[in-house]
């Protein structure tokens, strides 16, 4: 496993100052998002060109994309809304190729409608889970029309919110297509942060044959624990990779919720604990 960051960690007027500051840390994987192209986050259109020049900018430096965001909020309680996001999918879909990676990123979404990753209510009622099943059934045509593959992620705030409910998910599509983005801050229910060891090992358990890329930040607390730089907080990080390294994952642990100035410290603490596993 090799240490990989958010791209837009870094603020730049430009892509090649984004993959300049991070490649001075000695990161070579990255969390691309097309706001590092100065568009936004989830774009209506994606010109080929651009796209061109933006793996020549990666390529010049040996940075690898690891993955493409590619998050709206696929149970948005306006349907509208929903149809927008997936067309803009569609459009990272196409292009994914051109900047690198086979691999995008999702949000399976909540009720809320101001705010994707934060809980509602009604994100465990049975609608929630019919238009995430629709949503999802759409977004893997596209994957197989474009050869691409399509990463959640178990997240307490979101419509998935255990690792149960991702493995339902996926058994329910069927999909090779459909993989998991692991993050081990992001598993714990309120009330659980003392077993946390038990609940890494039922996520594991549940989802290790399909991990499609790792997630690396901090909790600082259960529930909705709040967005901390690795190393900073309460998770067991010698138990997370360690699992992480007994799945079989050998990919990128990508850094993220952390500000360019904690970027040093969080690389070391990483490296560290990387040489550590066995």
């Amino acid at each position: 496993m090799e240490i990989g960051i958010f791209a837009r960690t870094f603020e730049a007027p430009s892509l090649a100052g984004v993959l300049n500051a991070v490649a001075s840390h000695g990161i070579r994987h990255i969390q691309l998002n097309t706001s590092c192209m100065g568009l936004s986050d989830m774009p209506d259109g994606l010109d080929s060109a651009a796209c061109a020049q933006a793996r020549r900018e990666i390529d010049a430096r040996n940075i690898e994309v690891a993955s493409l965001s590619a998050t709206y909020n696929m149970i948005h309680p306006d349907p509208a809304a929903r149809a927008q996001g997936m067309s803009r999918l569609g459009v990272l879909a196409s292009h994914a190729a051109e900047l690198g990676t086979d691999l995008l990123t999702l949000c399976t979404g909540t009720r809320n409608p101001t705010n994707m990753w934060q809980h509602h209510t009604e994100n465990n009622a049975p609608e929630a889970w019919a238009d995430l099943l629709d949503a999802m059934e759409q977004a893997l045509t596209l994957a197989e029309k474009h050869d691409v593959r399509l990463g959640i992620e178990p997240e307490v705030a979101n419509v998935v919110n255990s690792p149960q409910k991702a493995r339902k998910l996926l058994d329910s599509m069927g999909s090779d297509r459909l993989t998991i983005v692991m993050d081990g801050a992001n598993v714990f229910p309120k009330g659980t942060i003392q077993r946390q060891h038990q609940i890494l090992d039922e996520a594991f358990d549940l989802l290790g044959d399909r991990i499609s890329l790792a997630h690396a930040k901090d909790l600082s607390r259960d529930g909705e624990a709040g967005h901390e730089a690795a190393g900073t907080g309460l998770l067991d990080y010698d138990y997370y990779l360690h699992l992480l390294h007994k799945s079989g994952y050998r990919g990128a642990v990508v850094l993220h919720s952390l500000t360019p100035a904690q970027v040093s410290d969080c690389v070391r603490f990483l490296q560290q604990k990387l040489q550590d596993i066995v």
